[in-house]
């Protein structure tokens, strides 16, 4: 059994023992042993957080972009140097296998890089002679300090990729509520931005209950909050802040659908479903839990999705050679338990059953095998809500108009997949989806960071997405400076016109 740490919030480059008297449980999900005791920091903690980024923002923001970027370039060698022990540290908090733990690490990698970009994409507007005489010119600044509320499905690519680079890129502060199942990760980059020159006081870490988090809500010091989470904890913050003068972004749940044409290349399409609805134990917000398949062609990919999902490896995060690591915590899996079983009572027919995996060495692992339901008609709620779990959803249709309204009809509209060889139908599924990032035949529609993540409907709540250009706009306040200079004979003037160059 390995040490199990008793961690420290992050704050003003330091670690600080807390003074709280409740702690909660981290777990290796692989072995279902207790890594880490995870503070629940007190309101007095998460306050000096706050103040620690308040009073590092002025010299932050008065340092030249270019020295920031210097900064953030030293960041990206480290995460590189550092890839192994970060992959195998978001593997064992989180569960997911080896190739994902590290694909969440170079996330971060992309978001820094992105972060980079800033001496361009911070470059502001001018015009002049605006009015005749007049020039305008329009600057991005930095706010103050965010808050960055964190989910426990993407250790490292969420906090250190989508959060903190831009954030501070732009010369704002932040403080990051860590994930309490996975926040070892995001503590390790902390230290890492502080070995590449960071000052102290520009990343703050706690974790804490939503109790204590509320403050980071509400407190007249943070400027704006980033979210990822649920959607009803998302409207609650998104409605809160706002209420409070605050920008918000609040990225929440999902239900992609994925639409498979008869025209569909069955096995490469199967291989493509498999990938993304297994992929990451199903615990992202980007998988693949529902495929609507027309009639002609569901029987045989249906039988080829299974036959391909009972070949996965499931076993241990960290072993390269598993194709399917476990889900987070007990608590976890057995709310996925519910909704399978919940899916059989509703009418679901059970094409392959993953309840009863069992992990040799590994018993006390959190395991669940792929698992597959079938016929899952609408009104089900196993085919709506997010499941956030290795289980696929099985729709039947027979035309795509049909298809495309059963996508439609749900709530949430993060991404949207069609697998076809028309291209036609793509363009009409192009046009036509609710998805807010679409995948023609690509199972995980993620644009790379230069674009934002854009989910729509219930899947997103908020004006300005997280990275690309609305990332540098949700972390700036635009400042427009409009300048005029007097001739001699204008200098002696005293007639001067009501809108003063505005006209």
């Amino acid at each position: 059994m390995s040490e199990i740490k008793t961690l420290c919030p992050y704050i003003n480059g330091q670690y600080v023992e807390s003074k709280t008297e409740k702690y909660t449980d981290a777990y290796n999900p692989s072995t279902g042993e207790v890594t880490a005791k995870v503070p629940c920091c007190t309101k007095e903690e998460v306050e000096a957080a706050v103040q620690a980024a308040k009073a590092a923002f002025p010299g932050w923001a008065a340092t030249p972009v270019l020295k920031r970027v210097q900064i953030l370039y030293r960041v990206r060698e480290l995460i590189l140097e550092h890839m192994d022990e970060l992959t195998y540290l978001v593997a064992e908090e989180n569960g997911k296998c080896w190739k994902e733990a590290e694909g969440d690490v170079l996330k971060a990698k992309e978001g820094t890089e992105q972060a980079i970009s800033a001496p361009s994409l911070l470059q502001g507007e001018s015009l002049m002679d605006a009015s005749r005489g007049y020039d305008s010119v329009l600057y991005r600044e930095p706010l103050g300090v965010f808050a960055g509320i964190v989910p426990f499905n993407f250790p490292s690519m969420i906090p250190m990729g989508w959060m903190t680079p831009m954030c501070i890129v732009c010369g704002n502060t932040i403080v990051i509520k860590a994930a309490t199942f996975t926040p070892r990760t995001a503590l390790r980059f902390a230290e890492l931005y502080k070995e590449a020159g960071l000052p102290d006081g520009v990343i703050n870490i706690v974790t804490c209950s939503r109790h204590e988090a509320e403050i980071l809500l509400k407190h007249p010091d943070i400027r704006g909050v980033s979210f990822v989470g649920s959607t009803s904890v998302g409207l609650h913050i998104y409605s809160t802040a706002a209420a409070e003068g605050k920008r918000v972004q609040a990225l929440c749940e999902a239900k992609n659908h994925a639409l498979v044409l008869n025209d569909a290349h069955l096995e490469r399409t199967a291989a493509g479903i498999i990938n993304s609805a297994y992929g990451c134990a199903g615990e992202r917000c980007m998988a693949l839990p529902v495929v609507v398949v027309q009639e002609g062609i569901a029987d045989r990919l249906v039988a080829a999705i299974k036959r391909l999902a009972e070949g996965l490896q499931v076993g241990p995060a960290y072993d390269k050679e598993s194709r399917l690591g476990p889900v987070v915590n007990a608590a976890h899996k057995q709310s996925i338990l519910d909704w399978i079983q919940k899916g059989l009572d509703e009418g679901a027919e059970l094409v392959l059953d993953g309840r009863n995996v069992v992990v040799p060495g590994y018993e006390n692992g959190f395991y669940l095998g792929p698992t597959i339901l079938d016929h899952v008609k609408p009104g089900m709620t196993v085919g709506d809500r997010e499941i956030f779990g290795p289980v696929l959803c099985i729709k039947r249709v027979k035309t795509f108009e049909e298809g495309l309204a059963v996508m439609n009809a749900n709530p949430f509209a993060n991404g949207s997949v069609i697998f076809t060889q028309s291209g036609y139908y793509a363009r009409e599924f192009a046009r036509h989806t609710d998805g807010g990032m679409v995948g023609v035949n690509v199972g995980i529609p993620v644009p790379v960071g230069m674009f934002p993540f854009s989910g729509h409907k219930l899947s997103f709540i908020g004006d300005l997405h997280c990275l690309g250009k609305d990332g540098f706009r949700f972390y700036t306040e635009t400042k427009v400076v409009t300048s005029h200079w007097f001739d001699e004979e204008e200098g002696k003037s005293t007639n001067v016109s009501t809108w003063d160059g505005t006209i």
